[in-house]
């Protein structure tokens, strides 16, 4: 009885709590919330009143210090509170520096509607407000007649779908090729900008960058936080190289030199690629080949030797339960190799230390190895050129560096390099006795630090073991060409060689 009593009175206890918190919340919003204000007023002008007789007090005593000839002097802070001083001035500079990033960050996505040259157009554009994208589409004469956010893209961009693309290699150099041409011809560079923009209208995403970096500039923003501000589409090389330029006014030619360093680079990693690809594709094609024998070739085999009642040798029923085995458990067999084919590219894209490990046991094959060297060597050398030529500073370069390589030994020699130059130490200490950088290039260093050269001496190191790569790659064709062709034939032979033994039984069976 008493259950069902006190479902009876649920609803009539729920109005009653209802009504009850109600009560309370008028109460608060017309009674408290006046009163605490009031309170608030009163109590700020007894302080300023306060503060006022307090004043007064103060310049009573500082006028009766003033007359006695004995005047304190400020404490002088121990060294303990200076450091507690620079951390936190420290953390105020990070503080406002995230307060900046954030404002960056801020910008939304619109999508606006306007008419021109009577057409109607609409698009979608990342701004930080209605006010500064109508004042930019206004200036391109577009008559605009709606804005409005975009929610699918700023949801796209809340959840980080929305990342933008790293501008590949041979777009790069075209795009920089271009601007220094229509630089050189004589237009500023908002309107090239405009001009690029208006030739790629038929690729929306190249059409889409250009007005965004229009939009930037037209606010007034220099031409790397332009590039700076599309995220990951412009490389770090490019923008703090663009950034010194901007300073010693020399932007014309750093975009030439930019051009040229990065036709090399791609020419560079295209040999790379070659050297990797080749035997790749013969290993490939040898596993399939391995793979259609087993799979095809030796059950027709064995159905004859079944029929005929040929005893098998050892070494011929070694190959033949191999091959069962293989027919029967294929697909298990294809699915953990998959599997280990993903995690292992997962371990080595996500996990530094596995990258490491297996870089490391790369660059000590022989002959394989020296081709990898060569190639960091190259990379590091001809961009370090590049960024001393461009006065980039020291540790700036190094952090750009490390972030250009993938290679994780590499990036450590990179990290050590920022913190001896902070301690004051030389550049070239960090590279000395160390396994994965050749004796020539340590010395260059040396040789660079000590003359006052170090950016031509870079130029030669690279020069130098870019036509060590491409040697070493041409080789490295010509040698693996011979050798993968014997070892399949080897494996290929040795095959055969245990399925054709019995066939001699079974001629003599016949005879």
């Amino acid at each position: 009885m008493n259950k069902k009593n006190n479902i009876l009175l649920m609803p009539f206890i729920f109005i009653f709590s209802f009504i009850k918190h109600m009560l309370i919340g008028i109460k608060f919003v017309f009674f408290d919330a006046w009163a605490n204000i009031f309170v608030n007023i009163s109590s700020n002008k007894k302080f300023k009143k306060l503060a006022h007789g307090n004043s007064n007090k103060t310049s009573v005593a500082q006028n009766k210090n003033s007359n006695n000839v004995k005047i304190e002097q400020a404490p002088v802070l121990s060294f303990n509170e200076r450091q507690k001083i620079a951390l936190e001035k420290q953390e105020l500079l990070a503080e406002m520096q995230k307060e900046i990033n954030d404002r960056k960050i801020s910008k939304e996505y619109y999508t606006y509607y306007g008419t021109l040259n009577g057409k109607k157009v609409k698009g979608t554009l990342s701004a930080t407000n209605k006010i500064t994208l109508n004042n930019f589409l206004a200036s391109e004469g577009i008559d605009v007649y709606s804005i409005k956010k975009a929610t699918f893209a700023n949801f796209l961009k809340k959840i980080g779908l929305d990342k933008e693309k790293e501008i590949s290699t041979k777009d790069l150099i075209f795009w920089l090729t271009e601007v220094a041409t229509y630089l050189k011809a004589g237009l500023t560079l908002n309107d090239t900008i405009r001009l690029m923009s208006t030739q790629a209208k038929k690729d929306t995403n190249k059409s889409k960058l250009y007005r965004s970096i229009l939009y930037e500039l037209t606010l007034g923003e220099s031409f790397s936080t332009a590039l700076e501000s599309q995220g990951n589409v412009f490389p770090p090389l490019l923008i703090n190289m663009i950034k010194s330029a901007e300073a010693t006014g020399e932007l014309i030619k750093t975009l030439d030199d930019m051009a040229n360093y990065y036709t090399e680079i791609d020419k560079t990693r295209k040999e790379m690629l070659s050297a990797i690809i080749y035997p790749t594709i013969l290993l490939v094609f040898a596993l399939a080949v391995m793979t259609f024998i087993m799979v095809y070739v030796i059950p027709e085999f064995i159905k004859v030797y079944d029929q005929a009642g040929i005893t098998v040798n050892g070494f011929t029923l070694t190959i033949v339960n191999l091959s069962n085995y293989i027919t029967t458990h294929l697909d298990i067999i294809l699915i953990i190799a998959l599997l280990v084919i993903l995690i292992m590219l997962l371990l080595y894209k996500k996990v530094a230390s596995f990258r490491k490990i297996l870089q490391t046991i790369g660059m000590h094959i022989p002959f394989f190895g020296k081709i990898i060297i060569y190639h960091e060597i190259t990379i590091f050398t001809k961009t370090f050129s590049s960024l001393l030529k461009n006065s980039v500073y020291i540790t700036n370069s190094m952090e750009i560096l490390s972030n250009i390589t993938n290679n994780e030994v590499y990036k450590d020699i990179m990290y050590e390099t920022i913190s001896n130059i902070a301690r004051g130490e030389k550049i070239s200490l960090s590279f000395e006795n160390r396994w994965c950088i050749p004796d020539v290039a340590y010395y260059m260093i040396v040789t660079g630090e000590s003359t006052g050269e170090l950016a031509l001496m870079m130029e030669k190191v690279a020069n130098y073991y870019n036509d060590l790569h491409k040697a070493k790659v041409t080789n490295l064709k010509s040698f693996l060409e011979p050798i993968m062709i014997v070892i399949l034939a080897l494996i290929v032979g040795t095959v055969i060689l245990a399925v054709v033994i019995p066939m001699f039984s079974l001629y003599g069976q016949i005879g």
